[in-house]
Formats: structure tokens, C-alpha cells, sequence
């Protein structure tokens, strides 16, 4: 984690006090479970010599299984503890060799390939299931015993983390799918609590959502308490191993309409409404908090969980929708060669040279994307949001990868999970941020009820999207 400092009150919150601590519980709740074995032990970097051999002795002593279940989690206890003692070149070295030295056997893989193709049809089911069995690698089994240590399941997300952060080789990949595939088993969306997150929640709890927000920066206490106010709700999901941690979660404004600026919401000076009177639910921040989960989809799950929950608590609530930010935009204006994949007609190429004072629209378009003090001057806004709205929703509707997906990660979210979508909203997110990654626009995805299922198939079928006939307009010269 990064050390980024947020202001809480009369102290400082540091994001890797998060760390320190579970460090601290998981070095304190394994050290009685490993005993008081004299392991040899290693560098912190496992550079020195004989330590590759000391921790491979590790590996193969968990793998092993002598002395019964005890020794096996004691075993499972010391390596975790070698793990955690390691810095980050050391726990990159760690996995790399748990990577290389614990895959399947090449070799016996060969063998069941072969004892498969030459099996009768009496022998066939035992010759895959011996299959199955040879490509299981070593270090699965190894990786699953930490399951059954406390705080074992949130060590494996963290090490997850770590893995993603020094993936380099064909080996580490396939490391990085065999966790994979395990946590993914482990937080199957059958087995994730659904809470409601509130002031009254545990300081602990409460301090984790400061340090994992992602979307819109938690300033102050005080911040963070507006956002619980009666008119808002925030909601997680938390899984039984980690009933501490949450695993995503989402905050939601009832307002009446559609919302069109985040900084309205986000106003801690503005009256609590009553929720009774609130037609409209605004989703305006999703956050994974464990980055160790990447690849393993919750959000989609959440979405639908939450609009039951608000549908069944508030009778009046007739629409669901996001205010959402639009990350790839201005990414997408600088870096993309062909102008006429924007849709800027000549006249529109015009008006942005001579607002801009440049040779050319391009030119423009640099200054933009990379100054965002052109916000600031009404003569230039005046110009540019009726351009860059239109080259918001070309964007969001048009620009797709070789897979026939929207470019926009958020989009892609929205729009898998079955949203249209329905506005764009100019100057929605005036932050330093907003205008940097998106022109300070942002868009509202509408999850209609009724159409969910239809725009879910559309868009992951053929790659449709949809979209409301006021955004589609935008799109046409």
C-alpha cells in the first residue's frame, strides 16, 4: 500500500497502518500455531547464501504433510511468517521460486497424456481423472493450506497483491492464475455478506473506508460522516474469513432526479433530506478495496443487491442510476492519431483553433489534455463544451477494443451489468482530477428495471450499446 496521508480529525491516518496491523495480528495469531521450532532462517531480501534452498525446505516441508494436521498448519504458520518477514525484492524472489520449483511435472503430465490417449473405454474416466490429478501443481496445494490459519485468507489476497505487482515471467502467470482460481472458489458471491456501513460502524471499519476510497477522496471525518448521513447509504460486501475487511463497496445519494454534479453530493454543508421523498438513486462511487481480488467480480452482484435493498426500504424510489466518471476520455482525445475518429466537423475544428489561438484543431485538442486551466476562462468553456460533450458520447458509444468492448473501463462495467447510457453532464466533477481525466464531464448510466436483461445480451452478445435517443443524438453531425 502507499503511505498517502489523509488529514482524520486532530491526527493523520497512514493507508499502511492497514498493513502494520494485520502484519501484527497475523506475526502475533501464527506464533503460537508454529511453535518454537528453531527454523534457520533467511535474509530479508533472499539474497544470501543457502536461502533459496532454506525456503524451498519450507515449501517442501508444507507440502510433505508429516506429523499430522498440527505439524502441517505449523509448517503453513513458519513459511507465512518467513513470507512477512521478507521486503519487497525478498517476497518477490519467494514467489518466483514457488512459481518455478512447486509447478506440475512436466514430465508426469507427459506420461497421463499418453496413458489417456492409449486408455480403453472401460479406463478412460480413471485415465482423466489421473490427468486432472498430474496437472494439479504442488504449489495449489501448498497456497490452500494457509485457508485453514487465521487471518490465512486475507494473507492470501495481500500476497495476491504482491504477486501482481512483479509478474514477469510465464511461470508467475500461471502462479497468479492458480491463486486466482482459488480465491475465486473461496468468494463465490453465495458465500459474501451484504452490510450496511454507518457513523455507527466500528472506528476500524470506518478508518478502512478513508483509506480505500478510490473514486472521490475521503477529505475529513467530517466528510465521511455527511456521507452516512440519513439520505445516504453505503453499502459492502464482506466475506466470513474477512468480516473485518470489506471487499467493494458502494455509496449511493437519494436525491430527486437525476444527479448532474458529484460536488452537490459530496457538499457537507447541505441540508439531510428526508429519503422518504427521494425518487432517485444515485450511485456515485464503487471501490474494490482489495486489490488482491482483481479479475474476481463482486460489482455487477453488489448493484443488483443494493437496488433490491433500497427498493424494498423506500416505496418512492422510481429510478436507479450512477454519476460516474469517464476515466478514459481525455486519454482517448490525446492518443487517438485519426482526428476523424473524434467526429469534429470543420467548422467545430475551426472554433477550437481560434479559441485556442493554435495552427490547428489538433493543437487544441494538446491543450486540453494537458493544462486544465482552459476550465477557468468562460470564453474558452463557452467553446469547448459543446465539442468535447459530443466527443464524450462519440467515446462512450463508438471506441471499442479488438474485442468489440467499449474502451471506457467504467462503461464496460455499467454497461455488462446491464445499464444504458442515459446523460452526460457538463462540469460534473470540477476537481483538478475530473478535468484531468475526463474534461470535468461525467455520465449517468440508468439501470431501467425492466430492460436490465436486454441491455446486459445486447452489449455482451453483439457489443451493442444503449443508449437514450439525447446521447445517441450527440454522436451524429
Amino acid at each position: 500500500m502507499s503511505v498517502a496521508k489523509l488529514e482524520v480529525k486532530k491526527g493523520v491516518f497512514q493507508m499502511n497502518e492497514l498493513g502494520a496491523s494485520l502484519l501484527g495480528r497475523l506475526v502475533n495469531a501464527w506464533r503460537d500455531i508454529a511453535g518454537s521450532r528453531n527454523e534457520k532462517g533467511v535474509s530479508t531480501d533472499l539474497s544470501a547464501e543457502g536461502d533459496a534452498e532454506t525456503l524451498q525446505e519450507q515449501m517442501q516441508a508444507c507440502l510433505e504433510g508429516r506429523g499430522g494436521e498440527v505439524t502441517a498448519r505449523a509448517n503453513a504458520a513458519r513459511l507465512g511468517r518467513t513470507y512477512l518477514d521478507l521486503d519487497k525484492v525478498g517476497r518477490a524472489r519467494f514467489l518466483r521460486i514457488l512459481a518455478e520449483k512447486f509447478g506440475a511435472d512436466a514430465e508426469a503430465v507427459n506420461v497421463a497424456v499418453e496413458t489417456l490417449r492409449e486408455a480403453g473405454p472401460k479406463d478412460r474416466d480413471t485415465a482423466m481423472a489421473f490427468l486432472r490429478r498430474t496437472l494439479d501443481p504442488p504449489r495449489k496445494r501448498l497456497l490452500t493450506q494457509f485457508n485453514e490459519l487465521p487471518e490465512g485468507v486475507k494473507f492470501l489476497v495481500d500476497l495476491r497483491e504482491d504477486l501482481l505487482g512483479c509478474i514477469d515471467e510465464p511461470s508467475m502467470k500461471a502462479l497468479d492464475e492458480d491463486l486466482r482460481e482459488l480465491l475465486a472458489s473461496w468468494f463465490d458471491i453465495g458465500f459474501l455478506e451484504l452490510r450496511r456501513i454507518t457513523w455507527r460502524s466500528p472506528a476500524s471499519l470506518l478508518e478502512k473506508l478513508i483509506a480505500y476510497e478510490a473514486v472521490h477522496e475521503v477529505r475529513s471525518w467530517n466528510d465521511l460522516k455527511n456521507r452516512l448521513a440519513q439520505d445516504r447509504r453505503l453499502y459492502g460486501f464482506f466475506h466470513p474469513r474477512m468480516p473485518d475487511e470489506p471487499l467493494i463497496f458502494v455509496q449511493v445519494a437519494l436525491v430527486n432526479g437525476l444527479a448532474a454534479d458529484v460536488s452537490v453530493l459530496l457538499d457537507e454543508t447541505a441540508p439531510t433530506t428526508d429519503p422518504n421523498t427521494a425518487d432517485t438513486a444515485i450511485f456515485y462511487s464503487i471501490t474494490n478495496a482489495q486489490r488482491g481480488l482483481v479479475g474476481i467480480s463482486f460489482g455487477g452482484f453488489l448493484i443488483k443487491r443494493v437496488v433490491d435493498t433500497l427498493a424494498a426500504e423506500f416505496k418512492g424510489l422510481k429510478s436507479f442510476a450512477t454519476l460516474s466518471p469517464i476515466p478514459g476520455f481525455i486519454r482517448w482525445v490525446g492518443g487517438e492519431p485519426d482526428k476523424g475518429t473524434l467526429g469534429l466537423t470543420k467548422e467545430e475544428e475551426n472554433s477550437l483553433s481560434a479559441a485556442f489561438a493554435t495552427a490547428d484543431s489538433g493543437e487544441a485538442l494538446a491543450k486540453i489534455c494537458d493544462d486544465v486551466s482552459w476550465a477557468s476562462d468562460p470564453s474558452l468553456t463557452s467553446v469547448v463544451e459543446p465539442i468535447l460533450t459530443k466527443m464524450a458520447a462519440r467515446y462512450l458509444l463508438t471506441a471499442k477494443n479488438s474485442r468489440g468492448r467499449v474502451v471506457d473501463p467504467v462503461a464496460h462495467f455499467h454497461l455488462t451489468n446491464g445499464a444504458l447510457v442515459e446523460r452526460l453532464n457538463w462540469m460534473g466533477d470540477k476537481s483538478t482530477h475530473g478535468l484531468s481525466q475526463s474534461a470535468g464531464l461525467m455520465v449517468n448510466y440508468l439501470y431501467d428495471l425492466g430492460r436490465i436483461e436486454e441491455n446486459h445480451e445486447a452489449y455482451t452478445g453483439e457489443g451493442n450499446v444503449t443508449a437514450s435517443s439525447a446521447v445517441e443524438k450527440l454522436t451524429k453531425n
